[in-house]
């Protein structure tokens, strides 16, 4: 049994090249976010590096995408800080252990959720909450770094409290914080809209150009580290910098939570689990595509649990694939997870020696890079087609973000959740039904009230699009009886099932009843186009006893038989 990753038995020379480059512009990229992250995540800078080592690797053995770089993300971070922070005070032993072990258990859940193959879980979260989710997220990360970019200390438990709270502190702002936050923040969003064209129009190929624009948060951080040092700010201005770094690689330990621990952090871990495999599973299938290549979710449950487990043996925080990241890897020529490799070797080299560099690093730019980053997360265009589309979605959007924004991140999904599964009852409680006649000299049978048919006197066809169960059952049972009120000349009912894939207990009870109600009254109840396995089911009951030789395999034959009896 080979051992080795399929990218890599198969590897060519000729993607060396990519893979290499790819590396290193990732590590530029990857350096800034990983100290923005933990300080979001409420971690010393040093965990956000940890994370950004063995993870990698481990995804690289076991995930399933080609250029997905997994680490620190935002949305995880934050939602690793809302887990916490109730339970340690940021920053503290406790809460790095905590952090340590959440990211053991959503490592456990993955790799359990990809034993079984519940991959299919994917598709659990429906795209309007997500993007409520990571919409309302965006704000609330947004509106809590503030503090950092004015210099000032505010506690807020959630928007409106740290809104109150910033408007409070204001008189306290940090001049110099203020100014080299307000700098980085400014730089940085004309750097995103305007450097790479800018770069272009002076001679940079349009390729380049775009991943030094996406490079620029680096460029600040270089920049404001090198002007608090020179002016030692810290110390005369009041600019609070990131300080010591501890310098050496992580030691390899394992932190198993008890079961009072497991019973506050499972369903945190949870969501974690859900929303970044959800993302994860996003970002790769929408740059596989660009390449012809295909994502296996399973594998993907796989890779990201080992890279989960991986972050808490090193001294991590919960990881998942970034966006930003991935599309930089891509764009840079990555062909195989060997770049994610070479990036972790070089996080390595940074972490060994060179983490002094970050003393002077003040946090008012680390909170430019994360409000920077998370405002392109604001989704917009969703929430405007959605509402033009379907009111339902979009109001489930809605709903999503408010409650991330009112609630906090548990509250605000499991709101997204439950209104998303109470419009698809709702939706499925109110299914579509024609009236269906034949369209003239064709075989073909469509709704009375949109197309000149013709119809079979006495005959009523009914189409009901949607499969039958306990919530719609009734539904149906009342329509048919006000169809039969609104013409008494009907003789025969005709349930067209071509859209019902089920029909569960309590719908059985209904249509069984109901056939008994019509043939009481003379009327002749019929089923056309019953698919197999509904059929297989219906044969051995009452309903299926009393239907034997009125079900018919089409609409067509149906009408023939109501023409024939008719006659």
């Amino acid at each position: 049994m080979n051992l080795l990753p399929a990218w890599l038995r198969s590897y060519r020379p000729a993607w060396l090249a990519g893979d290499l480059t790819a590396g290193v512009i990732v590590t530029v990229m990857l350096i800034p976010q990983s100290l923005a992250y933990a300080l979001l995540a409420g971690l010393p800078p040093e965990v956000g590096l940890y994370a950004s080592i063995l993870p990698i690797v481990a995804y690289a053995l076991l995930g399933s995408s080609m250029t997905l770089a997994v680490g620190p993300v935002a949305v995880a971070s934050l939602m690793t800080a809302s887990a916490l922070q109730p339970l340690a005070a940021a920053g503290s032993a406790e809460y790095v252990t905590l952090a340590i072990q959440l990211s053991l258990i959503s490592g456990v859940m993955l790799l359990a959720f990809g034993a079984l193959r519940l991959g299919f879980l994917a598709h659990f979260l429906s795209h309007p909450v997500i993007s409520g989710f990571i919409t309302g997220s965006a704000v609330l990360i947004a509106v809590g770094q503030l503090k950092y970019i004015l210099g000032v200390k505010v506690a807020g438990s959630d928007v409106l409290e740290t809104l109150v709270g910033l408007a409070k502190a204001l008189p306290q702002t940090t001049p110099v914080t203020l100014a080299i936050g307000g700098a980085s923040l400014l730089f940085l969003l004309l750097a995103r809209r305007y450097l790479a064209p800018l770069l272009t129009r002076l001679g940079v190929p349009a390729k380049a150009a775009d991943l030094m624009a996406k490079l620029a948060p680096m460029a600040a951080v270089i920049v404001s580290t090198a002007v608090v040092w020179l002016f030692k700010l810290n110390e005369t201005a009041g600019v609070s910098v990131v300080g010591s770094v501890p310098q050496g690689l992580p030691q390899l330990t394992l932190a198993l939570p008890g079961v009072s621990t497991l019973g506050q952090l499972w369903l945190p871990a949870l969501l974690i689990t859900l929303i970044g495999f959800v993302e994860s599973v996003s970002v790769a299938q929408s740059l596989a595509l660009k390449r012809q290549q295909r994502i296996q979710p399973n594998r993907e449950l796989l890779g990201l649990g080992a890279a989960n487990v991986a972050s808490a043996l090193s001294g991590g925080y919960p990881v998942t694939g970034g966006f930003a990241r991935s599309v930089v890897n891509f764009a840079a020529g990555a062909h195989t997870p060997l770049a994610g490799v070479i990036s972790a070797a070089l996080m390595a080299l940074v972490i060994a020696a060179l983490t002094g560099l970050f003393y002077y690093l003040p946090y008012a730019v680390l909170a430019a890079t994360i409000i920077v980053a998370v405002t392109s997360l604001i989704d917009l265009k969703t929430l405007k087609e959605a509402w033009h589309y379907d009111r339902a979605d979009a109001l489930s959007l809605l709903a999503t973000a408010m409650g991330v924004v009112a609630l906090g991140v548990e509250a605000g999904i499991l709101m997204g959740v439950a209104l998303s599964l109470a419009a698809l009852v709702w939706r499925s409680s109110h299914p579509h039904m024609a009236v269906v006649g034949r369209v003239p000299g064709t075989e073909h049978f469509r709704n009375v009230e949109r197309h000149a048919v013709q119809t079979v006197p006495g005959l009523l066809a009914l189409r009901v699009d949607e499969s039958l169960f306990f919530a719609n059952a009734t539904v149906l049972e009342d329509r048919v009886e006000a169809l039969l009120a609104h013409d008494p000349s009907v003789r025969r009912v005709l349930l067209i099932c071509s859209a019902v894939n089920q029909i569960d207990a309590t719908a059985l009870g209904v249509l069984t009843q109901l056939e008994r109600s019509l043939a009481s009254r003379g009327i002749e109840f019929t089923l056309a186009e019953v698919k197999g396995p509904v059929m297989d089911r219906l044969r051995s009951t009452e309903l299926g006893q009393r239907l034997q030789g009125k079900v018919f395999l089409s609409v067509h034959e149906a009408f023939e038989h109501a023409v024939q009896v008719g006659n």
